[in-house]
């Protein structure tokens, strides 16, 4: 009898270990540093972000979870963020940053200040911080195997860039780059940056339009697919194979065209929610968990002909595909990483 009641104090204490927090973070205070505001997928981000750390702060969790956006895009005003943020006393910083390594004196005075750093999107290669990435790589390899699915002859592309500067626009351009070496029958004739926006898009697209030779399909990066399709309408060009990145303007006008006379195409991006990953990963660190890989890989969302019809009525207008994390996801999102 006492063997046994020894045994199940040893399984609650046990339990209770796992399950506890290792260090108290409710006096704790994270900020989020953000480099750019200016298209629906950032702004789908930061309403994810402040959804999350809002109820974070209510419940006590945290004792702040403030978010500063840069007024323009340049390195410098986001370096001098950090070094104010770092000044003001936060205990860790969220960041989307403006560069992968030109952030990384800042990003080291910040560790070097004991504050925990957590990248995520756009992310930094400074070694003290954590980053929560996906593999942008293979989504933009990916968009010219979708391709060469629904123009098997091959062709002409144009390809649409992000923000210039950004790690996610070299990956995912590193990515286009090796799917055409794969897929020889496909040429890339035109390349305009579209800054992830649908209006700029539009504007790069249509300046260049007449200088292209016939386009079958363009390979983006999400938030210019539908400017492209109406810069390509006015121009009085034919429609091509336009890769799609998860908005809702986009995914609207995909299902028209599908209706219409079943144009097919594929659409990828990463989950604006993956802000509020970063926030419980910061968190999580503060809490005392040692064991959190520095890189910590996510699956963008993905949507094909079959399935995308049925989120769309899910995502309001304006907005894009999205997930938010609660602290359970961000838990079992750091043990998948661990297994592999």
């Amino acid at each position: 009898m006492k063997l046994t009641t020894v045994m199940l104090a040893s399984t609650a204490l046990a339990v209770a270990l796992s399950t506890a927090a290792f260090a108290d973070t409710k006096d704790k205070k994270i900020a989020f540093s953000n480099n750019y505001a200016g298209n629906s997928w950032r702004q789908a981000m930061l309403k994810s972000y402040d959804a999350v750390t809002k109820k974070a702060v209510a419940d006590g969790v945290v004792a702040a979870a403030d978010v500063f956006t840069t007024a323009d895009k340049e390195v410098p005003t986001q370096a001098a963020q950090i070094q104010n943020l770092i000044l003001q006393g936060y205990d860790a910083i969220v960041i989307n940053a403006a560069s992968p390594d030109a952030l990384n004196g800042a990003i080291k005075q910040a560790c070097d200040a004991g504050i925990v750093v957590v990248s995520f999107d756009g992310v930094v290669t400074e070694p003290c911080a954590w980053r929560v990435v996906v593999d942008y790589k293979d989504m933009g390899k990916q968009e010219v195997e979708q391709m060469a699915k629904f123009q098997p002859k091959g062709g002409n592309l144009l390809e649409i860039r992000g923000l210039a500067g950004t790690s996610i626009d070299d990956a995912i351009h590193a990515g286009i780059l090796e799917g055409v070496a794969a897929h020889p029958e496909f040429k890339i004739v035109g390349s305009v940056e579209g800054d992830w926006d649908q209006t700029t898009a539009q504007k790069a697209v249509t300046t260049v339009l007449p200088s292209l030779p016939d386009i079958v399909g363009i390979v983006d990066q999400g938030g210019d697919g539908y400017g492209a399709a109406q810069a390509f309408a006015a121009a009085g060009k034919p429609r091509p194979t336009i890769i799609m990145g998860n908005r809702q303007d986009e995914l609207a006008w995909w299902k028209e065209q599908k209706d219409k006379d079943g144009y097919q195409t594929w659409s990828a991006s990463i989950a604006p929610g993956v802000s509020s990953l970063a926030f419980w990963v910061a968190q999580q660190v503060l809490d005392g968990r040692k064991d959190i890989p520095h890189d910590l890989l996510v699956p963008y969302l993905a949507f094909t002909q079959d399935d995308f019809e049925a989120v769309l009525p899910t995502i309001e207008k304006g907005g894009v595909a999205s997930t938010e994390y609660t602290l359970d996801d961000a838990k079992k999102a750091i043990d998948a990483n661990m297994k592999k």
